[in-house]
């Protein structure tokens, strides 16, 4: 089913990042991740099986790493297409409902004065996006982007090259201000969603540490920010730290999707140090049910 026909109807779960499987099998995936891609494919589909067995209905790739500076900071550069196709081969041979492909931020130094830094950095995303343009998936999933300009290079890059639906994230304290503003300008929730619904994302969101409060707060800023009488389906990402923070327990997560629900959000997403067990307790939460008008 094309995913944007699900839009605004049924509460939807993004798979947990793998990584925290893969570290559990001994994975250093900060430094081995591609590597074990590409010449220890069962170990990741061992991981990804057990998000499928989650239920989550959005099973997302383990390719934010996928620009070419990324890659190059691993020596991988002249890999990018054959670890595409391995990360969504190894994904969709689970038959997933969607596929979301993940592009995170390439890592290069911005510099919004200057065209060549900008057009450099579209670049980065649109040579990424590129390299699934013969592939079937549902959607790019743009995530923990922490500056508007950075996301708007990525929003370009993507849509330069592709018309994919395109999810949308930004990392964000617990008041709604973007993690990386730096010695910059400080920059909200509702200018970051501005930005993707300007620039062409279908999802609109942001991850979080906040409590659970702070984060239906977050989403019903989202919900107001949208331009017209229906704003863009949301996207609520709890981040989980194992050493701290609000969500140590998957049980947890059924009483934060009710509420994330109830604020608006369709689609759900444990992210951070999360294991499957927290999408099984989201999906749980809410399968079977809509999106609250």
């Amino acid at each position: 089913m094309d995913i944007g026909l699900r839009f605004h109807k049924d509460m939807l779960v993004l798979s947990s990042p793998v990584q925290a499987v893969l570290e559990r099998f001994g994975v250093d995936t900060q430094r081995d991740m591609e590597f074990t891609m590409l010449f220890e494919p069962d170990t990741l589909e061992k991981a990804y099986e057990l998000e499928a067995l989650a239920g989550a209905q959005c099973i997302v790739t383990g390719t934010a790493a996928l620009t070419p500076a990324r890659l190059a900071h691993g020596r991988m550069e002249d890999r990018a297409e054959e670890l595409a196709q391995v990360a969504l081969a190894t994904v969709a041979a689970l038959r997933p409902q969607h596929i979301l492909v993940e592009v995170g931020p390439c890592g290069l130094p911005l510099d919004p004065s200057s065209k060549a830094s900008l057009v450099e950095h579209r670049d980065q995303y649109a040579r990424a996006a590129q390299l699934f343009a013969r592939s079937e998936l549902d959607a790019f999933f743009l995530n923990e982007f922490t500056t508007c300009t950075d996301l708007k290079c990525a929003l370009m890059g993507v849509r330069k090259v592709s018309d994919v639906p395109v999810f949308a994230s930004v990392a964000v304290r617990d008041d709604g201000t973007l993690a990386g503003a730096g010695n910059g300008p400080v920059e909200t929730l509702e200018e970051a969603a501005a930005v993707m619904e300007e620039y062409g994302a279908q999802v609109v969101g942001f991850s979080t540490t906040a409590p659970i409060e702070a984060a239906c707060d977050l989403v019903a800023r989202l919900r107001a920010a949208g331009e017209g009488p229906t704003p863009l389906p949301v996207l609520a990402q709890l981040v989980v730290d194992e050493d701290a923070g609000c969500y140590g327990n998957p049980d947890a997560m059924v009483d934060c999707a009710a509420a994330l629900r109830a604020a608006g959000a369709q689609f759900l997403r444990a992210a951070g140090d999360a294991t499957p067990a927290y999408a099984g307790a989201l999906v749980a939460a809410t399968l079977g049910t809509d999106v609250v008008a």
